[in-house]
């Protein structure tokens, strides 16, 4: 008999690093990759995987997030099939999340409803494939009570992760630290470690009993990453899982492996570039393992006029449905649904959300627009980096950033 999995996905984020991408959404409802949400590349992970009982525990500016999962992910009810988002309920009291443990403490009347064999829990905003079955099959044949997803990454960058460090035999995890500035490589790479990803797969009652001690502790932090994990590992608990284990169908030799934590808005950028390349860093064509989203019903974008420098075209960039390039240049960029680039208009290396307008003459470089943006005839926007930090946000490697509906200067 199959073992009965329930997955948690933690989407409560704040995204404070965002601003102002996450003014008035949370974190894992901010769009990516011109047609997505965030949340959409874990959820389809699990669905892909068959793991089709799937709670997503929400908390700040929930609202966009909320609607979005009840508009697009709906499961076979016959089959006892759901995703749904849970917002903090305060049913330990009257309090909100005090952290992801703390979330998943609050949220036990879910795993005693479904009685799981075990848990996953996986973050809601992190951009990557991964089949969660070779996971949890992983876990299971250990015995152990929690297993670690781990992505190697160089020794040199040990400070800037959560660090999992092995025993000898290359799965037991002895030590989980974050940041260390002393950390030892791998028994088999050892200019390698392992950084945490953020996604783990439980044994349900090692859930239970450590989330229910955390509780039980003034002191901590109850955090998933900082708290549990640690008080598992102390138990010898805990192993990990080496992501470049992982086959997911349809990957290539140049996109299997990839993961990003898009935190940061240079990041966020960053992982949008990855989509644009020829042979992608991080391929959307892998229609063995879809990434699920909504689908409204926009019509096909379209490219007019083509006479002068008046032609509509864009090269090396990704365009949406229901928006129109008029007479315009795009290049290296992401043109989310209805967007529309007027005559003789620039665009190069930008990432346009929903709704964006950009009038005549304009220009725009390195940079983010939020939805319903209006560049008005003749701006530029990143062509003047020190006159933009006096009216947008411009990120430490220089992306200019615009709010959702924020007023563009001319």
């Amino acid at each position: 008999m199959a073992a009965k999995v329930l997955a948690i996905v933690l989407a409560g984020g704040e995204g404070k690093r965002l601003m102002p991408l996450t003014t008035d959404r949370a974190k894992p409802a901010v769009p990516f990759g011109g047609m997505y949400r965030m949340v959409d590349f874990v959820l389809s992970n699990l669905a892909n995987a068959g793991f089709l009982k799937i709670v997503v525990l929400t908390q700040y500016k929930s609202h966009s997030l909320d609607r979005h999962i009840t508009k697009t992910w709906r499961m076979s009810t016959l089959l006892g099939n759901y995703v749904t988002p849970v917002p903090a309920q305060q049913r330990r009291g009257p309090w909100w999340f005090a952290g992801s443990a703390d979330a998943i403490y609050q949220s036990f009347n879910l795993i005693n409803d479904e009685q799981p064999d075990y848990v996953i829990v996986f973050g809601a905003d992190h951009i990557y494939r991964m089949d969660p079955r070779q996971m949890v099959d992983d876990h299971i044949a250990s015995g152990a009570g929690v297993t670690v997803a781990g992505i190697r990454q160089p020794l040199s960058m040990a400070d800037q992760f959560g660090v999992i460090e092995v025993g000898e035999d290359g799965k037991r995890i002895r030590a989980f630290r974050e940041k260390p500035t002393d950390a030892v490589g791998l028994p088999d790479a050892p200019d390698q470690i392992y950084a945490s990803m953020g996604n783990y797969v439980f044994t349900t009652r090692a859930l239970c009993e450590a989330v229910e001690r955390d509780a039980a502790d003034k002191t901590s932090k109850h955090d998933m990453g900082g708290s549990i994990i640690p008080m598992l590992v102390e138990r010898g608990e805990a192993n990990v899982y080496d992501f470049k284990d992982n086959e997911v169908p349809g990957s290539t030799d140049r996109d299997r492996g990839y993961w990003r934590d898009v935190g940061t808005l240079d990041s966020f950028y960053d992982a949008h570039m990855d989509l644009i390349n020829v042979h992608p860093v991080f391929n959307l064509y892998n229609f063995e393992w879809p990434i699920y989203t909504e689908q409204p019903p926009y019509p096909p974008a379209k490219f007019v006029h083509a006479w002068g420098e008046r032609v509509g075209r864009a090269v090396s960039s990704m365009v949406s449905p229901g928006s129109v390039i008029s007479g315009s240049l795009v290049e290296n960029s992401i043109v989310s649904p209805k967007v529309k680039v007027h005559s003789w208009a620039h665009i190069d290396g930008a990432v346009l959300m929903e709704g964006v307008q950009i009038g005549r003459h304009a220009v725009v470089r390195r940079a983010i627009l939020d939805k319903n943006v209006h560049v008005p005839e003749g701006a530029e926007i990143g062509v003047d980096l020190e006159k933009d930090r006096q009216r947008y946000t411009v990120s430490d490697n220089g992306i200019v950033v615009i709010g959702k509906g924020q007023r563009v200067e001319p």
